[in-house]
C-alpha cells in the first residue's frame, strides 16, 4: 500500500507539474499574441490586460475540475470505508434490562451486591457475594478451526486462577467468551453462578476487568485514559490504581505528570508502559473478577513483580484468572492449568 501510495503521489507531481507548465506556456503565448496585435494597432493596451488576465482567471476552474476524479476516487473509498463501519453489528446480540435480583436461591449479601450494582451501574462486593465463574463442557471454534473442544474450568472466587500454554492453544479466547464477546457452539459459559448468555450486557461488563494483550489509548491526557475502566472516578482513585500499576513515579517524572497526553494511540509512550495504564484501568474499574490477557509480557522483571504483588494483595477480594506463556507469572497463581490445544491439565 505504501509502494502504490507513493507511486500515485509521483503521478499526481508529474500531472501538477505539466499543467503549471502548459498554463504558464498559454499565459506568455496570450501576453506574446495581444502584444504583437497592439503592435499592429488592433487593439488598445487595455485589451492586452484583459485577454491576458481573462486567461490566467480561467484556469483556476478547469484545473479543480480536473482533479476532481483523483480527489473524487479518495472519497469515495473513503466514504466506503466509513459506512462498513457504521453497518458492522456486534457478534453477539447485547442483552438489555436489568438483573432479577428476586431469586430464592439468591442469598441476602448476594441480593445486596446485585442491588448495588444495578442502582449504581458499579459492581463492587464482597469475595462472599460473588461466586466465581465456570466454563462447562465449552466446545468453540472460529468459523471451521475448533479452538475449544469440550472444555471445562472452574474459577474458585477469591483465587488466582493461572492458565499457562503456548500462543494459539486457546487461553485468550476463553477469556472473551467470559467477557461475551462471542457465544459458544456447544456447552455453557457462566459468571457468579448465572450463563452469560441471559445476563444483562451493563451488568456483565460491571462484574468483570479485562486487560487485554494491547492497550489502546486515546489522545488524551494519561489520568482520561485511565479513567476509561471508572469515568467516574477521583484522580485520588486514579492514582492509587497507578500505583497498584507501577506506573506512578514514571508519570509523576513527565512535565505534566497526569494530564501529560499520550499522542495519537499512545505513541509517545512504550509498550511496557501502555500496558501498565491499561492494568491500572482494571484496578480503577474494581470489578470482583479480573481477566488478564498477557498482562505482563511488555515488562521488566522488576515492574512485573511490583504489578504480581498488588494482584496478589487485590486477590483477597476478588476473583483472578492470569493467562500468560510466562512461568514466572504463574508463581502467585494458586492454581495453574496447562492448555494444549484447546484443552486443560
Amino acid at each position: 500500500l505504501a509502494g502504490i501510495q507513493e507511486k500515485l503521489s509521483k503521478m499526481e507531481g508529474a500531472q501538477r507539474s505539466f499543467t503549471n507548465l502548459v498554463i504558464l506556456l498559454a499565459s506568455f503565448g496570450m501576453l506574446a499574441l495581444t502584444v504583437w496585435l497592439y503592435g499592429k494597432g488592433e487593439i488598445g493596451f487595455e485589451g492586452i490586460l484583459t485577454c491576458t488576465i481573462a486567461m490566467m482567471g480561467s484556469f483556476g476552474p478547469v484545473v479543480a475540475l480536473s482533479s476532481l476524479s483523483n480527489n473524487l476516487n479518495q472519497t469515495l473509498a473513503s466514504g466506503e470505508r466509513v459506512l462498513s463501519l457504521l453497518e458492522e453489528t456486534p457478534m453477539v446480540e447485547e442483552i438489555s434490562g436489568n438483573v432479577d435480583i428476586r431469586n430464592q436461591n439468591n442469598s441476602p449479601e448476594k441480593e445486596k451486591y446485585i442491588l448495588r450494582g444495578i442502582l449504581t451501574g458499579r459492581a463492587k462486593n464482597s469475595v462472599n457475594a460473588f461466586s466465581g465463574a465456570e466454563a462447562q463442557h465449552v466446545t468453540f471454534a472460529y468459523e471451521n478451526e475448533t479452538i475449544l473442544d469440550d472444555y471445562s474450568l472452574k474459577l474458585e472466587p477469591g483465587k488466582i486462577t493461572g492458565i499457562h500454554g503456548a500462543s494459539g492453544s486457546g487461553k485468550s479466547t476463553l477469556l472473551k467468551l467470559l467477557m461475551r464477546f462471542w457465544d459458544v457452539n456447544q456447552g455453557s459459559v457462566s459468571v457468579d453462578g448465572e450463563d452469560v448468555r441471559k445476563i444483562p450486557t451493563r451488568h456483565l461488563r460491571d462484574m468483570e476487568s479485562y486487560v487485554t494483550q494491547e492497550t489502546h489509548l486515546f489522545h488524551d491526557s494519561i489520568a482520561n485514559n485511565i479513567a476509561v475502566g471508572s469515568p467516574a472516578a477521583s484522580r485520588e482513585a486514579i492514582i492509587e490504581a497507578a500505583k497498584k500499576a507501577s506506573i506512578h513515579d514514571f508519570i509523576m517524572k513527565l512535565p505534566k505528570g497526569y494530564d501529560t497526553e499520550v499522542g495519537e494511540l499512545g505513541d509517545t509512550l512504550s509498550g511496557g508502559e501502555k500496558q501498565r495504564i491499561g492494568i491500572a484501568r482494571a484496578f480503577l474499574h474494581d470489578s470482583p473478577l479480573i481477566l488478564m490477557d498477557e498482562p505482563t509480557s511488555n515488562l521488566d522483571s522488576l515492574n512485573e513483580g511490583i504489578i504480581l504483588k498488588s494482584l496478589r494483595e487485590a486477590a483477597e477480594k476478588k476473583t483472578v484468572v492470569l493467562v500468560s506463556h510466562r512461568k514466572s507469572t504463574m508463581n502467585i497463581a494458586d492454581t495453574v492449568f496447562e492448555m494444549k490445544n484447546g484443552r486443560i491439565s
